[in-house]
């Protein structure tokens, strides 16, 4: 046996699977910390800055999390943005009101039954996702216009615990724990994956597809729900935007879905989309303090996105699945 075989073999056992692609991530993150460290020592990469970098990222990660779901099975979901921004502002309004059960019940609902009215009218239109879910996007968008009757909607200062640690850390975490529960060890996460290997060997098993399609939709924006919880304390505030303008939510937590696609034959989705993110928010802030423009920043986040996905998502024989 020569010795890349016996590595591929040992990069396939469940544990030392989990361990090697945890390594190749934080590994990966260290190269881009050292990177952007060298380059502006004195402005980046501190203890406190890295704290803060992940504290911002778990926000997407939770969004990654959810898409994790409908991605798995081959859609993909355009209104994340406009949920959001719809979410947030229903749970800021209800929090004025109810408190923190006003903020959590409110933008979690609301993010849910966004999930359930999505999965079910594209599952009636039988059209691809991507075309259903830019059509509600704009709904989604004026209804959040009207909600918050055009103004910015302000959270209480006594309620944004949610914004910082530990409150933060520990609502992203049980998203995190939930959907590895789900993937792990119930019917949904095991019907997910046998859809998005093949649909069509899928229904000949008995699954119901549809149904299983709409619970991924219901799951994804039930976590965008608590995103939106996450974002609207972390920043304080939400706008409502029309035009579109909401699309530009939707990337950066799928950015954390594809390290999840990409390292799911480790047996690590939930972990790599947790460092996937924290990869991203280092990339972002190391431009930052390069005082780089936006474009270049996005050029080269994007780049490297593609070239780490690429070089991780090579199909290997008998990998971990789950």
């Amino acid at each position: 046996m020569n010795s890349n075989s016996w590595l591929e073999k040992l990069k396939t056992n469940k544990t030392f699977g989990r361990f090697y692609g945890i390594t190749l991530l934080l590994f990966i993150a260290f190269l881009f910390w050292a990177f952007f460290k060298i380059l502006t020592p004195g402005n980046f990469g501190n203890p406190a800055a890295l704290s803060n970098y992940f504290l911002s990222s778990i926000i997407y990660s939770v969004g990654g999390c959810g898409l994790y779901f409908i991605v798995v099975m081959g859609m993909f979901d355009f209104s994340i943005g406009a949920n959001i921004v719809l979410s947030s502002i229903v749970g800021v309004i209800a929090s004025s009101h109810f408190g923190y059960p006003g903020l959590l019940i409110g933008s979690i609902v609301c993010g849910t039954l966004i999930g359930f009215l999505n999965g079910t009218i594209y599952i009636r239109l039988k059209i691809p996702s991507m075309i259903v879910t830019v059509g509600l996007m704009l709904i989604f968008e004026s209804v959040a216009y009207f909600v918050a009757s055009g103004k910015k909607q302000t959270l209480d200062a006594g309620l944004r615990a949610f914004g910082k640690a530990p409150a933060s850390i520990i609502l992203a975490g049980i998203a995190f724990l939930l959907t590895a529960f789900i993937l792990r060890y119930t019917k949904i996460g095991t019907y997910c994956y046998a859809i998005g290997s093949n649909e069509y060997v899928a229904r000949n098993m008995g699954i119901n597809v549809d149904k299983y399609k709409r619970i991924g939709f219901i799951l994804t924006h039930f976590f965008v729900g608590i995103m939106a919880v996450l974002t609207v304390s972390y920043g304080w505030s939400m706008t409502a935007i029309t035009g579109m303008e909401s699309m530009g939510r939707n990337f950066t937590p799928l950015m954390g879905t594809f390290f999840g696609i990409a390292f799911r034959k480790y047996g690590t989705p939930v972990t790599a989309i947790i460092i996937g993110e924290f990869i991203i928010a280092i990339i972002f802030n190391g431009f930052i303090a390069l005082g780089a423009p936006t474009t270049i920043q996005n050029v080269v986040t994007g780049a490297a996105l593609l070239i780490i996905v690429t070089l991780t998502s090579r199909p290997e024989k008998g990998a971990v699945v789950k």
